[in-house]
């Protein structure tokens, strides 16, 4: 099997069984590309995490392009981003067809209840796991809780988070040396 169908079947792959977005997939898409096929080291990932976050676009297909980009040049990016929509444009194009038919069924309702709660487990799993890697301790827990509240309690961008906390660790960097 050649590199660029590997890319493809992985990324189509990841892009099929997460729900939940592309926070959902990225411990799935650290596991895939990280500790099963080895294309990037834990460093070099959130790496990627960071500079896909800080990117305009979908952010697991921001991912899987970057991912792809490194791999095997622009051809490589083209074929992770691809691979990680088709599965979603796919359902999408289902669910529009199907979903008037289906919408009031009371069995597709409880379906879509039990899903709910798994989403936002899949969603939180990795911020734990991005925690540990990112060696939070007594003295820097608090950047991430700051930072989550002036998002989701004051409505301020994740730009300007990105950016402060970037400024600030440049500081720190300079002033510690």
């Amino acid at each position: 099997m050649g590199i660029y169908t590997d890319i493809f079947l992985t990324f189509a792959k990841i892009g099929s069984f997460t729900l939940g977005g592309g926070y959902a997939m990225v411990q799935i898409m650290e596991k895939e590309v990280v500790d099963k096929k080895q294309w990037l080291s834990h460093e070099e990932f959130m790496d990627t995490l960071v500079v896909a976050q800080s990117t305009p676009g979908l952010f697991a297909i921001d991912m899987a392009s970057h991912i792809g980009l490194k791999l095997k040049g622009v051809r490589g990016g083209i074929v992770g981003a691809l691979a990680t929509a088709l599965p979603s444009i796919v359902a999408i194009l289902l669910i529009a067809i199907f979903f008037q038919t289906f919408r009031e069924n009371i069995y597709v309702e409880k379906v879509f209840m039990g899903v709910r709660p798994c989403v936002v487990a899949l969603i939180l799993a990795p911020c734990f796991s991005m925690a540990k890697k990112a060696k939070l301790n007594k003295r820097n827990w608090w950047i991430p809780v700051i930072t989550a509240l002036l998002i989701s309690a004051f409505g301020m961008s994740p730009i300007w988070c990105i950016l402060a906390a970037g400024i600030g660790g440049f500081i720190y960097g300079r002033v510690k040396k």
